[in-house]
């Protein structure tokens, strides 16, 4: 059975608010969110999002007795599924039981589930037997939560307590087990991805496997044409081995509507398809749903759901190693100098989503330096809102070799260097202390005409940064955003 193809997700990277919530998304909104992703919108999946910010433990049974209608012929955990991601206890120490909390609410939901099927007249499905873990730079990680499930959620209905079988004495616990879905999002784990299947997958039955693919933190930490060739090579690694070891595994890609966090918009989905061979499942973030006519939405989301597999796009993995090795290191020049403007900009972005404080993996990032920027969606937004797309930085490390390597194996980066040209404003070095040459760069690689709704507001920005002022910047970075589609 074919995973989902479309994962809705929490990312806050949208300019407009949705008509169902207020500017800040949170607490039941989001159960009305994902009703509407499934009925109106057509996606096939909601990602549950439990890292960074706050989630509903109760998200199944809200979802069932709302809606009660709908999931009666449309089953939740079959036809749609609800997946969840927690944090990452070895990586967000403060949070690690967060994850306890969260694999010990799935029987809870499973019961909820059951009591609606009987209601319905339908057979139970289990709501919930996927979950995401971030951050994984190792199979051991994604070990843990399997076998801590199996072992101790699912696994204490045969223990006892003063003489009596816990099941007895609080029912069984379903499912048996979950699937546990690695997010990686470093460079080197992603590149080491297959391995990392191969360790997960070794000694158990199973027939397929989902993997998690980043695309936004790898732009943030080694630049928007790295992160796209990374996923690339990591596509094709774990294309083969999946073939060596006889199983099929699904991808997952996590791009944004930001050409820079991947670039998939309703307008965009042709050619995300074409650039992403291999992918099994995209994300489709706020900015998709909400900075589009319903109509387009819906549409883009049909044809997601509709496209064939196809296998990964062949790459020359040396020369695509070698390429990303000095990217990175242009782009981290560019970065650290930039950090002090991207603070200060970050200010003014607008929440969309209750997160808690959080800073991306580009704080901990040796090729970047020791930063503590803000995560992907405020960098992308604070460098487009002074007329800086961060897709720019980082191309002058290309030469004409290289180029001609691109036009080959990623053809569609000359297409982000248009659109981020299209909203470059020449005033941002007035308040960004770079050299321009990764401008000059992509101009002799392609011609865009300016936005002049986009130049206006970054203007307004340029202006207000450059007298210490502070009234008005929100505006003008929601104005910004407005025109060009998405937040960051």
């Amino acid at each position: 059975m074919t995973p989902p193809r479309v994962m809705s997700t929490q990312h806050p990277d949208n300019a407009t608010a949705p008509f169902f919530g207020d500017q800040v998304i949170e607490d039941d909104a989001e159960i009305r969110e994902a009703y509407y992703a499934y009925s109106h919108l057509g996606a096939d999946e909601q990602m549950w999002d439990f890292e960074g910010k706050e989630g509903d433990e109760y998200a199944v049974k809200k979802l069932l007795s709302r809606y009660d209608g709908f999931f009666a012929d449309t089953r939740l955990g079959g036809d749609v599924r609800l997946t969840v991601r927690g944090p990452n206890p070895d990586v967000e120490e403060n949070e690690g039981k967060v994850l306890l909390e969260i694999l010990e609410s799935i029987p809870r939901s499973y019961d909820a589930a059951a009591a609606f099927a009987e209601d319905a007249d339908v057979p139970t499905v289990a709501p919930i037997h996927e979950v995401i873990v971030p951050m994984v730079t190792d199979a051991e990680q994604v070990e843990l939560v399997r076998d801590y499930y199996t072992e101790f959620v699912a696994g204490k209905a045969e223990a006892t307590v003063a003489g009596r079988r816990i099941a007895d004495w609080v029912g069984e616990f379903h499912p048996p087990t979950v699937s546990v879905i690695p997010l990686i999002e470093t460079r080197e784990a992603m590149l080491s991805a297959h391995d990392i299947l191969r360790q997960y997958v070794d000694g158990q039955d199973i027939d397929s496997q989902r993997v998690f693919l980043a695309r936004s933190d790898p732009a943030l930490n080694y630049g928007s044409l790295s992160a796209d060739l990374i996923n690339l090579v990591a596509l094709q690694r774990l294309h083969a081995t999946a073939e060596d070891l006889g199983i099929e595994v699904h991808p997952i890609l996590g791009a944004g509507s930001a050409p820079f966090r991947g670039g998939l918009a309703p307008d965009t989905v042709e050619r995300t398809l074409s650039a992403y061979g291999g992918v099994t499942t995209f994300t489709v973030q706020s900015a998709f749903k909400y900075d589009y006519p319903v109509d387009r939405v819906r549409d883009a989301i049909a044809r997601l759901r509709e496209a064939p597999l196809t296998d990964p796009k062949p790459v020359d993995e040396e020369r695509a190693l070698a390429l990303i090795d000095r990217i990175a290191g242009t782009y981290a020049d560019r970065v650290e100098r930039l950090a002090p403007l991207v603070n200060r900009v970050a200010e003014h972005v607008p929440k969309r989503r209750a997160r808690k404080l959080h800073v991306g993996l580009f704080g901990y990032s040796r090729e970047v330096g020791e930063n503590a920027l803000p995560r992907a969606i405020g960098y992308t937004a604070a460098l487009y809102s002074v007329g800086l797309p961060p897709s720019l930085l980082g191309v002058a490390a290309l030469d004409d070799d290289d180029v001609a390597f691109v036009e080959e194996t990623f053809p569609r980066f000359f297409e982000t260097l248009g659109t981020a040209l299209r909203y470059h404003n020449p005033r941002a070095f007035e308040v960004a202390d770079i050299p321009t040459d990764d401008v000059e760069a992509a101009t002799d690689l392609v011609d865009a005409d300016p936005d002049p709704e986009h130049r206006a507001a970054t203007d307004d920005v340029i202006d207000a940064l450059a007298a210490g002022r502070s009234d008005g910047i929100e505006e003008s970075v929601v104005r910004a955003a407005r025109a060009r589609g998405f937040l960051g």
